[in-house]
């Protein structure tokens, strides 16, 4: 990026959110900005795994100390950890790749409620987004697997769109992992009994998920997968 570009960014992301919304031009350079720093950003990461989940659990939830594991692991295993950044599932994320001495990327996105930095980011790896569409695009471009832990509304959006992106062949295959058998046992039952009878999805379009309770688990899936295929960026 030449410094004309970095200053033509900063412009944009000085102005306030009710002068951009107000005038969708203005709103385009904004949105450029986001890509273009997250791009920058992120394009030499490393193999990285994005967790998802719940920013309202505790750090002493079983979900957290979970994800927590998972992200430690991974980081054994050379994977770097891309979260949203934020407390909770997220948090124990960067805090796992943190312990692990491995990579730990926070995607921050700005919301009334709930979300800030949590400490356990690299410094130079934390970047915060007002789009969320900006964000989503940097969650599939740059991780290599999903790991979605129990979660509200927001990580059933993500996973659905990996899902669809996939499906639709826009992106890449890569390993969707659902955590907690009993947390999801209920939605996969619904896709099955209601949208695979209702002809909605191919009952092949669930090979697309795994299901796991444990990080060795979780390892095990992402490994398998990637002695087949290569490790590669999506788009």
């Amino acid at each position: 990026m030449t410094n004309e570009d970095r200053q033509i960014r900063d412009k944009f992301k000085q102005k306030t959110w009710n002068e951009i919304k107000t005038n969708d031009s203005w709103a385009i350079f904004k949105i450029m900005a986001e890509f273009v720093e997250g791009f920058e950003r992120l394009g030499k990461i490393g193999p990285c795994v994005t967790i998802f989940g719940s920013a309202r659990v505790k750090p002493d939830h079983k979900y957290y100390l979970l994800a927590e594991n998972i992200a430690y692991k991974l980081t054994t295993h050379g994977y770097g950890i891309v979260t949203g950044g934020g407390p909770g599932i997220m948090e124990a994320g960067n805090k796992g790749a943190h312990r692990g001495k491995g990579i730990s990327v926070g995607l921050n996105i700005e919301l009334p409620m709930e979300q800030h930095d949590n400490p356990y980011i690299d410094s130079d790896k934390s970047l915060d987004f007002d789009y969320f569409f900006v964000r989503k695009v940097m969650f599939v471009k740059y991780s290599q697997g999903f790991v979605v832990m129990p979660g509200g509304f927001g990580t059933m959006d993500e996973l659905f769109e990996a899902i669809t992106l996939i499906q639709t062949k826009k992106i890449g295959k890569f390993p969707i992992i659902l955590v907690g058998t009993k947390y999801w046992s209920g939605l996969i039952d619904w896709i099955k009994n209601t949208l695979v009878n209702e002809g909605s999805i191919h009952l092949d379009d669930l090979d697309l998920i795994s299901i796991v309770d444990t990080e060795d688990e979780v390892l095990d899936v992402i490994n398998t997968f990637y002695k087949k295929y290569s490790l590669s960026p999506n788009f």
